[in-house]
């Protein structure tokens, strides 16, 4: 790619400064000793080549966040509070050029990068009033002439690595409670989408956080991650990503007994019972199912339906599914932008070919889209029968591929949405009440969504059990996930 091209894709921008390569460490843009290409998985071509700082960089970013820890958990909560709220400002303002970065390097539709920045930011927000009322509690106590109290304390740097399907939110959703409760912040961005990250740090510095607070590494994971997960001053590691991955985050931490916050795969069943509106349903599953062309953690991995209703919910997703067109994520016509890269296309396909040869038919899609749109895109797809057992039914498809599987009864339908490791998120469509409160309390899953396609807002919690995941983030839970609880016993009063 040509430096006219290197450029015309900054000069999407209307604040250049927002489009930066280098790594962000106490306060100081970083040149690092080598460098890694990050492309458009729309059409493939080089956007930039970012500056990987390598190990020398992470020590360099937890020392100084270090550093500016001992000042900045002893600032005012609410002088936190106001550089935070002044920093979501900055992100509000710049929706437009944040949302370009967005669909530049991860693809997704360019209303739905708008979608991600507006969430991202709420999550800054709601923390900053969160920075205001972190309590303790005063308590009875069993000895006499005493008073006790509890506080809640910054755990102290902690170091998230995010991952590139929300390359924006994923990073404030960590880092604005962290700040809040006052910590201090090493983030590793994933290296398909670093520029997010870069942009993000620009405006926190240009909103006066101070340097040595939040510091963004760009980088080869397994040089950075081990500085990360061993070095001392890190009290705790946030990750959002596979399930592999953060086990292996886990076992590295657990020398240095750090607190992990993790939020990894899911295999999220969507349930229709058969009282539920076979049209309703159908809209619900578009929207959980085929945002960001399957990439979500909490897309909907396997649909269950009660046979009194699938056939009425086949045909209304069939006519939906032939209806979205794939396409560049600038287009506003596009519903589906491409995948993040070849591997993953190729990936998807495989699960598709082995549904086909276990018996499954394909409905719709079903196929790359490369050779005809010339990027990493892959057909919205619906296929109807397989088996549970399955490939496509077992791993998480993170791609544009719906399948359909039918169940008769409550209970079968439960065995089949639990039969999984991963317990991420769950959706239910039924309009009898009774049976609401008999199936969500049965679902083993961290959060339900009954008749609403989508779970997760700053002022609720968002996290799995089982192999998806420890901890929450998001409302007060998110904030309390990064302060230590002390207790301290006052004698002698009397």
């Amino acid at each position: 790619m040509s430096v006219a091209e290197l450029t015309s894709a900054a000069e999407r921008l209307k604040d250049q400064s927002l489009w930066q390569t280098k790594s962000y460490i106490d306060g100081e843009w970083v040149e690092g000793s080598a460098s890694f290409a990050v492309t458009n998985p729309a059409n493939n071509a080089l956007l930039a080549d970012v500056a990987d700082v390598g190990a020398a960089g992470a020590r360099q970013a937890v020392a100084a966040a270090s550093r500016a820890f001992e000042t900045w958990k002893k600032t005012s909560p609410f002088q936190r509070a106001a550089l935070l709220m002044r920093w979501h400002q900055l992100i509000l303002e710049n929706v437009d050029d944040l949302a370009a970065l967005i669909t530049l390097e991860m693809g997704k539709a360019y209303r739905e990068a708008q979608g991600e920045v507006v969430y991202g930011a709420s999550f800054i927000e709601w923390s900053a009033e969160e920075a205001k009322r972190i309590h303790g509690e005063t308590m009875a106590t069993p000895f006499p002439g005493t008073r006790g109290w509890t506080t809640r304390q910054p755990i102290g740097v902690v170091a998230c690595i995010t991952p590139w399907n929300f390359p924006n939110a994923m990073i404030t959703r960590k880092c604005a409670p962290a700040l809040a409760a006052g910590c201090t912040m090493v983030i590793k961005p994933a290296p398909e989408t670093p520029l997010s990250a870069l942009a993000l740090a620009v405006l926190a510095e240009r909103a006066g956080i101070p340097k040595g607070v939040f510091n963004v590494i760009c980088g080869d994971a397994e040089q950075l991650g081990p500085v990360m997960t061993e070095a001392p001053d890190v009290r705790m590691i946030g990750f959002t990503g596979s399930t592999a991955v953060g086990k292996l985050l886990m076992r590295q931490a657990a020398d240095g007994v750090k607190r992990v916050a993790l939020e990894l795969g899911g295999n999220a069943p969507f349930i229709v019972m058969d009282d539920a509106d076979p049209e309703v349903a159908a809209d619900g599953i578009i929207a959980s199912k085929y945002r960001v062309s399957g990439q979500t953690c909490v897309s909907a991995n396997r649909i269950i339906a009660q046979p009194g209703i699938a056939d009425a919910l086949v045909a209304a997703l069939q006519k939906r599914v032939d209806a979205l067109k794939p396409g560049d994520g600038f287009d506003g016509s596009t519903d589906i932008g491409p995948l993040i890269h070849h591997e993953a296309v190729e990936r998807v396909d495989a699960l598709v070919k082995d549904a086909r040869d276990s018996g499954a038919t394909i409905l719709a899609g079903g196929k790359p889209l490369t050779d005809e749109l010339g990027g990493a895109f892959y057909a919205p797809t619906l296929i109807e029968g397989g088996n549970p057992s399955m490939d496509l039914a077992c791993f998480e498809i993170f791609g544009p591929v719906a399948s359909i599987y039918r169940a008769e009864t409550e209970d079968e339908i439960i065995k089949l949405a639990n039969d999984t490791p991963y317990g991420l998120a769950a959706y239910l469509y039924t309009n009898d009440v009774t049976r609401i409160h008999r199936m969500t309390e049965a679902l083993e899953y961290g959060m339900i969504g009954v008749n609403a396609p989508m779970v997760g807002a700053a002022s609720t919690p968002f996290g799995g059990v089982k192999e998806s995941g420890i901890g929450r983030e998001g409302g007060k839970w998110g904030v309390e996930e990064f302060t230590e609880l002390r207790y301290v016993l006052l004698g002698g009063i009397e």
